[in-house]
């Protein structure tokens, strides 16, 4: 399985993520430049936190176009797994492949600090090697994390089981104690806690390595066994 790890003007957690995949897995993974107009080398496609193009306008505005995210959209409808990681899940819900926004925390001061979540829906290819309801620690580290959306939306979200994580006490205000979400294919997935910054006791926890030992496992599910050799 091979991984890309997106990289835009002002991204900082490409390192972390492509450590992630490199430490907890061992498969291939590449850094990628925000100008490539091919993705089809890889399986899962990692859309880092940051600061991408310095948040100018709004966050993850954007970085909605650039080239790259005309590759990304191919790719969440080819089924591939997309993972978007506090900016990248701004920029996931400006690219239209998420619905909502992520508005300025309710207290309007940049919030870094574990945060407790629980698992709402381990049925998905990014938790199934969690337990339904399971409590985990991430850490957080965002300025415009309050995810927001309409009612009917907020409803769509619950019917359809696509409201993957939810804070056990919610840091920024948003609706519904969300943390993290995923379309209704299930195949992309976004939040705003880190979980590549949890998965190693010497990062304070390992709650985060199951996120990822979820994708493999469920992509070689998909492959049969000699996936495991590619």
């Amino acid at each position: 399985m091979r991984f890309a790890v997106l990289v835009f003007p002002g991204s900082n957690c490409d390192i972390d993520c492509y450590k992630a995949v490199e430490q907890t897995l061992g498969q291939p993974v590449d850094y990628v430049w925000h100008t490539e107009t091919d993705l089809s080398l890889y399986d899962c496609i990692l859309v880092p936190g940051g600061f991408s193009y310095g948040d100018y306008l709004r966050c993850g505005a954007i970085s909605r176009f650039a080239p790259v995210m005309n590759e990304v959209a191919k790719a969440a409808e080819e089924g591939k797994f997309i993972l978007g990681i506090c900016n990248g899940f701004q920029i996931l819900t400006e690219a239209g492949l998420l619905p909502g926004a992520l508005r300025r925390n309710e207290s309007m001061k940049f919030r870094c600090q574990d945060s407790v979540l629980q698992v709402v829906n381990h049925e998905t290819p990014f938790t199934r090697d969690y337990s339904e309801g399971q409590e985990i620690v991430i850490p957080i580290a965002h300025g415009e994390g309050n995810y927001y959306c309409d009612e009917a939306t907020l409803q769509k979200l619950r019917d359809n089981r696509q409201i993957v994580f939810t804070y056990k006490d919610n840091p920024n205000g948003s609706v519904g104690d969300i943390a993290g979400i995923c379309n209704e294919r299930g195949n992309v997935l976004g939040m705003m806690p880190h979980p590549e910054r949890a998965v190693s006791s010497l990062l304070g926890s390992e709650d985060g390595k199951a996120m990822f030992t979820s994708i493999i496992q469920t992509w070689r599910d998909r492959h049969g066994a000699a996936a495991s050799v590619r």
